[in-house]
């Protein structure tokens, strides 16, 4: 199964603003996390796990979200493909990220925070880490239009 983009809405009125993201499961979530960088262009990547699933959304600000399905866990192939989502608050979606893929993040604006579920405790994520260098799949490029 492929990451899956959750679609959230918003509703404006003469009270406010108020963003959802309705139909979301979150019954196996064992944590969740928020993290933020020093500055923008920042890329955290890349981190995997065979048994863990986990839930991202951008609650500040815009980044860069990406995933790649792992195919060995010892040599990953570079050519495998590369699910890349642009992330805002203005549109409060969910990336659903499944156990066996990699994922990371680049920020794109000052003040982005990323806050991620995971269906692992802790000490179960640390039992099931992987990691591979910044650019070991390359996505973080921003096209100019």
């Amino acid at each position: 199964m492929p990451p899956e983009l959750l679609r959230g809405g918003t509703a404006i009125d003469d009270r406010g603003h108020l963003g959802y993201v309705n139909g979301v499961d979150f019954t196996p979530v064992r944590r969740l996390y928020v993290v933020s960088n020093h500055r923008p262009g920042f890329v955290r990547a890349w981190h995997g796990h065979q048994r863990e699933d986990k839930w991202v959304m951008v609650v500040s600000g815009a980044a860069i979200v990406a995933a790649v399905e792992v195919d060995d866990w010892e040599h990953p192939s570079r050519d495998a493909m590369v699910h890349r989502f642009v992330l805002s608050e203005h549109q409060p979606d969910i990336l659903h990220i499944p156990a066996g893929y990699a994922n990371g993040f680049k920020t794109l604006t000052p003040g982005t925070r990323v806050m991620f579920w995971s269906t692992a405790t802790l000490e179960g994520s640390l039992s099931d880490d992987f990691r591979w260098p910044a650019t070991y799949w390359d996505p973080w490029e921003v096209t100019e239009r």
